[in-house]
């Protein structure tokens, strides 16, 4: 269609020659001029052509090898990062999860030597205060032994003292003796 309708342009250009105004002074429509229009087309667009293909185009289509190659190689690397990155991250993960197992372990640990030490410190205070209360039970006892014979001791030189106060006369000690004792033997029964 393209070479039928460039035919249809030519011919009806040499026919016409006078419709296109070639004698008025458009030397470009004057068909003595054509072969000459026609050479220095060619010329030019060839020229045209030849620069295109050897000077531009090769420079063009390696700007965008280079740019594919580019992105290629920045995909390919985006690619290396997010393994690594995931890499690293299961490698985190894995060192939380060590680190949490261990500090549980830790922990354990250390509630367990706590619990022992309280009982072993525990079990020695427990020792400790029953060796007090024996010892302070024992000197209780010694004391009540030896408050008890104080007292009788006391008791008997004061009811000495008053019976002789009383009476002007003096008392046998081993009868008030006996007295104080028998009477202090049974005020001791009643608080045993």
């Amino acid at each position: 269609m393209k070479n039928f309708c460039f035919a249809l342009s030519i011919a009806l250009t040499i026919n016409m020659s006078q419709v296109f105004a070639s004698e008025e002074g458009m030397p470009q429509l004057n068909p003595e001029f054509w072969i000459a229009q026609i050479f220095w087309l060619i010329v030019i667009l060839s020229s045209l052509y030849i620069i295109l293909w050897k000077i531009f185009l090769p420079k063009i289509t390696d700007s965008i090898e280079n740019r594919k190659l580019k992105v290629v190689n920045d995909l390919n690397e985006a690619q290396t990062l997010k393994e690594n990155a995931e890499i690293k991250l299961k490698e985190y993960d894995r060192i939380i999860e060590e680190t949490k197992i261990e500090s549980k372990k830790l922990l354990e640990n250390s509630k367990k030597k706590i619990e022992e030490d309280i009982k072993s410190k525990s079990f020695i205070f427990n020792k400790e205060i029953e060796k007090e209360i024996l010892s302070t039970e024992n000197e209780i006892e010694n004391l009540k032994k030896n408050s008890v014979q104080s007292i009788n001791k006391i008791a008997i030189e004061t009811s000495s003292e008053i019976v002789k106060q009383i009476t002007g006369a003096e008392v046998n000690g081993s009868n008030v003796s006996a007295i104080v004792e028998d009477i202090s033997r049974k005020s001791m029964e009643k608080y045993k």
